[in-house]
């Protein structure tokens, strides 16, 4: 994708950028190879505390085995023993997760092992499949192709509601609990048919995607504000969240085949409309979430590292964002990257209101990192 004539502070930014991906290599990454590591499951904690100490697990999550296979497969050819620990993440998404008797992955499994929500919601079946696409565009096992052909099927075969929507969420048989579709589980899975066709030719996944976008703008698109909104439009309560408009724009632009689709163009033409009111110009912190009925006014004020890195991956797409890619990264940085880790969340004040690091951050400072080493190619 060509960009905007280069500024003066692009030697800034690629220096910048090779001081936080060496902290991603050197700080974050190994917590999960070492203390984050339970090695009895083999899986992740699923959060560690400020001292790098597993917080007491309630329950492992299939969702968080997935983003770091994502992880790690990212990481094989860059880090020693990345590949390792890849294949060990992939062997127990299928050895803890996997329903024998309905199909599909179970949500979670208690401390023991032991299958604890026995739902099967759309948020987990579509990053084992984003995973699964990753790790075998690395590996090229077949037990990994098998594996993401098996998710395509269940999502196609029971998640669909043959609108081109997926329900959010069904129980352990698959059948109904009425939930109906949402904006992030359906976002994710246009994430992970992304992944699927950039590792193959696909005319099925290619369709479900096209099919997919085409209903998110007709039914989760506010036709005024164009933006995308967390549940269907009419939905009571509804809200829209910063974070996910710059995750969607990220994903539409950067798609040949979605780029000029209907809701590209309106998440293209809200983008301003999504910065006006979801960035605190000041620092560059993302809010949370934001009411189209409160006048922009935010119904949740909070700041988490992943919107703020979200919101760094649009910029590298957006003409002439140089000098905001590299604010940005210094937010980033400054903000929420530290000496031993990262802070998962800021109040609206600024402090730290979340201390610890959860195992599912790394994958969005991971495709942040990717999208910022394609920008300075």
């Amino acid at each position: 994708m060509p960009h905007a004539s280069r500024s003066a502070s692009l030697p800034e930014l690629t220096t910048l950028f090779g001081e936080v991906q060496q902290h991603f290599l050197d700080v974050i990454v190994p917590l999960w190879q070492g203390p984050g590591w339970n090695a009895d499951m083999a899986l992740p904690y699923e959060a560690l505390d400020a001292a790098h100490q597993p917080l007491p697990p309630q329950r492992y999550r299939a969702m968080a085995c997935a983003r770091q296979l994502y992880l790690f497969s990212s990481l094989i050819g860059v880090l020693d023993n990345a590949e390792v620990r890849a294949a060990a993440l992939f062997r127990s998404l299928q050895r803890h997760f996997h329903d024998a008797e309905f199909g599909g992955w179970f949500y979670s499994i208690d401390p023991q092992g032991k299958p604890l929500d026995q739902r099967k919601d759309l948020y987990t079946h579509a990053f084992i499949l984003f995973a699964c696409a990753h790790y075998w565009d690395k590996s090229r096992e077949p037990l990994v192709e098998s594996t993401l052909n098996a998710a395509l099927e269940v999502i196609g075969r029971r998640f669909a509601t043959g609108d081109g929507l997926y329900e959010a969420c069904l129980d352990r048989d698959w059948i109904t609990l009425e939930t109906g579709p949402l904006q992030n589980p359906l976002m994710h899975l246009a994430e992970a048919f992304l992944a699927t066709l950039a590792v193959r030719e696909d005319a099925q996944v290619k369709q479900a995607l096209s099919e997919l976008c085409t209903a998110m703008h007709k039914h989760f698109v506010d036709p005024q504000a164009g933006v995308l909104m967390e549940k269907p439009l009419g939905a009571v309560d509804n809200w829209y969240e910063p974070g996910h408009q710059f995750e969607w724009y990220f994903l539409l632009e950067s798609s040949p085949l979605l780029r000029g689709s209907k809701l590209h163009a309106a998440l293209d033409r809200a983008f301003a409309f999504t910065e006006q009111y979801g960035v605190v110009q000041s620092s560059g912190a993302v809010r949370a979430m934001l009411d189209l009925n409160m006048d922009g006014r935010p119904k949740d004020s909070t700041q988490r590292i992943w919107a703020q890195a979200e919101y760094l991956r649009a910029l590298t797409l957006r003409p002439d964002s140089e000098a905001a890619v590299l604010r940005q990264l210094q937010a980033l940085q400054q903000r929420f990257l530290h000496a031993g880790g990262w802070h998962e969340c800021r109040d609206e004040q600024g402090e730290v209101s979340r201390k610890d690091m959860p195992s599912t951050t790394p994958y969005h400072l991971a495709t942040c990192y990717r999208g910022l080493t394609d920008y300075l190619r």
